[in-house]
């Protein structure tokens, strides 16, 4: 007897384990990516604000970056902002805070990456991704 819906349930399901597979593979190369990125962007803001007026560094599974502002002649901590690898989700947990969020990374076809916001279920653009890491962090008295 052939269960034609179990043979392909079954390949289905091999083909989402593979995808699974490469993607946790490919999680901290992303973040290291996702570094470079957002490393200009620092870099453009700590131009524009001093130096010291933010910081970032990669450590293991996580990006931490933290901004400072300048108050009585001294730099005091303004806020930071973290992004962790998830392997669970797979993918990222930005936490600022109260705030969290999980950014859900896969492969496409292509072999490139995507980006999608799970609690809101929508697809990001390395730009949109950016700006739900640092806008709030950079900028937390300018509106959205």
């Amino acid at each position: 007897m052939s269960f034609q819906w179990l043979h392909m349930r079954i390949q289905e399901e091999r083909d989402r384990r593979q995808r699974e597979a490469l993607t946790l593979e490919r999680l901290p190369q992303s973040l290291e990516e996702l570094y470079g990125i957002l490393k200009e962007a620092i870099t453009a803001y700590t131009g524009a604000f001093g130096t010291d007026a933010a910081e970032m560094v990669l450590v293991l599974s996580r990006i931490k970056i933290t901004t400072r502002e300048m108050r009585d002649g001294r730099w005091n901590p303004a806020g930071n902002v973290e992004v962790i690898i998830v392997p669970e989700i797979p993918g990222f947990r930005i936490e600022r805070g109260e705030y969290s969020t999980a950014v859900e990374v896969g492969l496409l076809p292509s072999n490139k990456l995507f980006y999608r916001d799970r609690e809101q279920d929508v697809y990001l653009t390395m730009e949109d991704l950016k700006k739900r890491i640092l806008d709030r962090l950079l900028f937390p008295k300018l509106k959205e």
